[in-house]
Parts: C-alpha cells; sequence; structure tokens
C-alpha cells in the first residue's frame, strides 16, 4: 500500500511545507536592517560632532585663560628682557676695559737706563696714533712715547724692547732725531739736559685689544666732523 499524508498542505512542516509568503519578508528584514544601520551611523556621527563642538569650547576657554595669564606676565617677561640687556651690557663694558695699570707696569720693567720719557699719553679708541712707519691708524688702545736716548741704533733697541709688552702688536716711529730740538714734541729741554744726542717719538699699538664701547649719548668723531662740514656748507650757501 501507497502512505498519503492525509495533513493539509498548509499545516504541513519540514522541507515538504511550502513557502506561506514568499521572498518578501526577507526583503522587508533586509530593508529593516538597512534602516537600523543607518539610524546607528547618524546616532554615532551626531555624538562624534558634538564631542568635537564640546572640545572646540573647552580649547578656546583655555586659549583665552592662556592669553589672559600671558597679558598678566608680560611685564614681567619685559623687566625679564631689560635685566638681559643691561647684565649683557654691563658684561661687554667689562670685557672692553683695558689693563693700562698692567701695561705701565710692564713698561715700567722693560725700559732700558739710557732712555728717558719726557711724554706718555694714552689713547682707548686710537686717539693718540697719528700714523707713521708701520702704522696706518690705531683703531684699539694706544701709546704715544716721545723721549729722548743716546742715539739711533738705542732708538732701534727701544722699539724691539716696546714689542715685549704683552698685548703689543706694532710699534711705529714717528720721528726719530739726532740734535737738539730735532723731534717734534720731543722734551728738548729735558734732552739737552740730559745730554742725549737723539729724540724719538714712538706709537705702540694694542691692535688685538677690545675697543671700550661709547658711552650713550656720545657722538663718534667721524659723525661730528660730518655735521660740522654740513654745518660750514649750509652757512657758506646761506651767505
Amino acid at each position: 500500500m501507497r502512505p498519503v499524508n492525509l495533513i493539509p498542505p498548509d499545516l504541513r512542516r519540514g522541507d515538504s511545507a511550502p513557502l506561506r509568503t514568499g521572498p518578501l519578508a526577507y526583503i522587508v528584514v533586509g530593508a529593516l536592517a538597512l534602516v537600523l544601520l543607518g539610524v546607528t551611523l547618524l546616532v554615532l556621527t551626531s555624538n562624534e560632532v558634538a564631542e568635537k563642538k564640546d572640545e572646540l569650547v573647552t580649547l578656546r576657554e583655555e586659549d583665552a585663560a592662556a592669553k589672559a595669564r600671558a597679558d598678566e606676565l608680560a611685564p614681567y617677561a619685559q623687566f625679564q628682557a631689560m635685566s638681559q640687556q643691561r647684565v649683557e651690557t654691563i658684561a661687554s663694558l667689562a670685557d672692553s676695559r683695558f689693563d693700562w695699570p698692567r701695561v705701565m707696569r710692564e713698561l715700567a720693567l722693560i725700559l732700558p737706563d739710557d732712555v728717558l720719557l719726557t711724554n706718555l699719553s694714552a689713547g682707548a679708541n686710537g686717539e693718540t696714533a697719528g700714523g707713521g712707519e708701520g702704522l696706518e691708524g690705531v683703531a684699539g688702545p694706544s701709546l704715544e712715547l716721545n723721549g729722548c736716548t743716546s742715539g739711533q741704533d738705542a732708538v732701534a733697541r727701544f722699539v724691539t724692547t716696546l714689542k715685549d709688552i704683552d698685548g703689543v702688536t706694532r710699534v711705529g716711529l714717528q720721528s726719530s732725531a739726532v740734535g737738539e730740538g730735532g723731534a717734534s714734541g720731543g722734551g728738548g729741554e729735558g734732552c739737552s739736559v740730559g745730554g742725549f744726542a737723539a729724540q724719538f717719538q714712538l706709537v705702540v699699538a694694542f691692535d688685538a685689544a677690545p675697543v671700550p664701547i661709547a658711552a650713550e649719548g656720545e657722538a663718534a668723531p667721524e659723525a661730528e666732523e660730518a655735521a660740522s662740514g654740513e654745518e660750514e656748507t649750509e652757512e657758506s650757501g646761506e651767505g
């Protein structure tokens, strides 16, 4: 005998049960899943945007607080800058000081017995340097020595001896003459009393020494000369 299934087709279960609704249910479920995914992404994006806005507000508040703090500390920063500038100025002035006492001590130690100094002048910015043989002008500290000695050979030996002073870079012979009154500014009276034969005028240069800083408000010699020249030109033009 052949078995017969007496259960109605719509009540059957299992693989042999026919579809009740077709593929429409799957389409609806897929659409709902897409909608749920979209809503989830939208919520996440909205939350992230809100967090970024809160962070931006916080950063602006911190920036405003930092600016206010900087404005409060600005006077202290200005005072620090002024203090640093003064320290640098003092240090520069200290570095540019020239040790004249040491130079005088060394000059006294090396001064030969047959040399008499009748005049000595010093300058920190080359004021005493008037040029001479081997000197085209001195910008740094310098000594100008006028005196007398026994002869030209003694003058040459004295020039060589002066180079032993620490820091001396050049020794220029401005004039040297044998006979009474032969050298300009040589102190002829002292030389004649001592019975010396030669008079000399020397310039000792310390080119490697730092040049002292001029005081504030002090005009440079070149600037003063240029200003006086302009004033004379204007006066001659008006005349």
